[in-house]
């Protein structure tokens, strides 16, 4: 990647204002509720600690460890969960966050998981929304942003092994 440059879509700036306003607006929404946040990882990570931290209720937090995309820049469509939450979702609202939603497969195959664990709702949270690239009947109820078919990394984000870590969210050129 040393030879390609980089194109920001979404600085940090604009990333916490966002993740800001999704904070006050989960918390409208979910007060009162006994909410379980269920964080896919990896790349969810950074979004749900940022995320979490803009939530003036009480939250509980899971994790779940899927993989559909290996170090490819497109899903495989096959979804396998690699960890399960470890405590009980009975009677409570879930929200699913993830990083990105494109084919949707992984979060439908979550969706249809956690559904079996009897939560009162399940609902799905992402930062970022590539609809073009759907190919299940699925629409995410928070979005941070919906950008094109291009592939991103930063902000959680990775392509094989790095770039988790950079603050903003960019392509390359």
């Amino acid at each position: 990647m040393d030879n390609k440059k980089e194109k920001i879509l979404f600085s940090r700036e604009e990333i916490d204002k966002r993740v800001k306003e999704m904070g006050k607006e989960l918390s409208q929404q979910y007060k009162d509720r006994d909410l379980v946040i269920v964080s896919l990882l990896r790349g969810s990570f950074v979004f749900t600690a940022d995320l979490a931290r803009e939530m003036s209720i009480p939250v509980e937090i899971e994790f779940m460890t899927t993989a559909s995309y290996g170090n490819e820049e497109v899903s495989s469509g096959i979804v396998k969960i690699l960890q399960d939450v470890r405590g009980s979702l009975k009677g409570k609202d879930v929200l699913i966050v993830d990083d990105i939603i494109d084919t949707g497969h992984t979060l439908k195959k979550v969706i249809e998981h956690l559904e079996a664990k009897e939560p009162d709702t399940i609902k799905v949270c992402v930062m970022l929304d590539k609809p073009s690239r759907r190919q299940v009947d699925l629409e995410p109820d928070y979005v941070g942003y919906e950008i094109p078919d291009v592939f991103i990394v930063g902000y959680g984000l990775n392509y094989g092994d790095y770039f988790r870590n950079v603050p903003y969210i960019f392509t390359f050129e």
